[in-house]
């Protein structure tokens, strides 16, 4: 598959809600309740401008220009306004659920690692769904357990904590 990594741009926030919006619902029941996704899902499918524009942001396109994946990383920990030395973290990894198991989520992940990397992180944070585990697993992240991710006042979403040392 012919794939082109770029820095997401703000027109970009459209095609990265309609990935999110399509396809956290069907990748993620398998793992969580319906009463879990019915608060959390409205929260989790909304591109984030301040993200997007962030430089740190990433688009996965195919050979047609067609936005297939997102995902990328911030030194800002997310919820936060604080960072702390050496640390990346995650962010807003998705990959269309048309096309898993392509090297999308993976090439996206690696871009994160070389740029995060590049810019003097030592280690990389995610906060990871039940459902990415493993794919976080094989990209060499190790599970530090499970932990609780709020989303808004009173509303958590139960998530893996992982990291990896870049």
């Amino acid at each position: 598959m012919t794939l082109r990594i770029r820095t997401a741009e703000i027109s970009d926030i459209g095609a990265i809600d309609a990935i999110l919006q399509r396809c956290y619902p069907r990748l993620l029941k398998a793992d969580y309740p319906p009463s879990v996704l019915a608060n959390a899902l409205p929260r989790m499918t909304q591109a984030q401008p301040k993200l997007i524009v962030s430089g740190t942001y990433f688009v996965a396109e195919d050979r047609d220009g067609v936005l297939i994946g997102a995902g990328g990383w911030t030194a800002t920990i997310p919820g936060k306004d604080d960072q702390q030395t050496g640390r990346a973290n995650v962010r807003h990894v998705v990959t269309d659920d048309r096309a898993l198991r392509r090297g999308i989520a993976r090439a996206l992940m690696e871009h994160s690692f070389d740029t995060a990397r590049a810019s003097g992180a030592t280690w990389m944070h995610c906060m990871a769904t039940r459902t990415a585990v493993p794919f976080y697993e094989a990209v060499g992240f190790e599970n530090l357990g499970p932990i609780s991710v709020p989303l808004a006042p009173g509303i958590d979403f139960p998530a893996v904590e992982m990291r990896k040392d870049l």
